[in-house]
């Protein structure tokens, strides 16, 4: 496994897995035309072509050989509802194919996202996290985070409730 910056040329895989993997975790539990509504909206090549070229986010990607199989975006801009202790960045996106669970492709992602922060000048790492999300709750938990707040979420036409959680990096 290893992890590198994404560029320009990763824009179509990126596109394709993150679609993939957000609708595999969170279509159980949501409306399909709201789930298709966002994915339309988000996971889309111009749209990641802009991401990808947006100096104020970074993404990573972990792969295995040639394949895709997690990525992390950190993104830079106003801190989330309770989050204070400095210049802090946000964890945008995280996700790990489902089939490489358990297999420390996610502790190995985090600690390059750390990394990436500091890089940035960070000392405070926060993410929104779904109050319906316990799996992830719990990684994050495990990594040091901790719940400082909460936040909306829009996804498609249903307002939803993230928890804010952050940590020192």
């Amino acid at each position: 496994m290893r992890v590198r910056r994404a560029t320009l040329a990763d824009a179509p895989a990126l596109t394709a897995f993150g679609r993939r993997l957000f609708g595999q975790t969170f279509a159980p539990e949501n409306s399909p035309g709201d789930l298709g509504a966002y994915l339309d909206e988000t996971y889309v090549e111009a749209r990641q072509l802009a991401e990808l070229a947006d100096p104020q986010v970074e993404t990573l990607l972990v792969e295995d050989g040639e394949a895709l199989i997690a990525f992390a975006q950190l993104r830079e801009g106003a801190p989330g509802s309770g989050v204070t202790g400095g210049r802090s960045i946000e964890l945008w996106r995280f996700y790990v194919d489902f089939d490489w669970h358990g297999r420390g492709v996610a502790p190995l992602l985090m600690r390059a996202v750390e990394d990436a922060a500091r890089a940035r000048d960070a000392v405070t790492l926060w993410l929104g996290v779904w109050e319906r999300n316990v799996r992830a709750q719990a990684f994050y938990r495990k990594q040091g985070f901790t719940v400082v707040g909460s936040q909306i979420f829009t996804l498609g036409s249903d307002p939803q409730r993230d928890l804010v959680m952050a940590k020192g990096v």
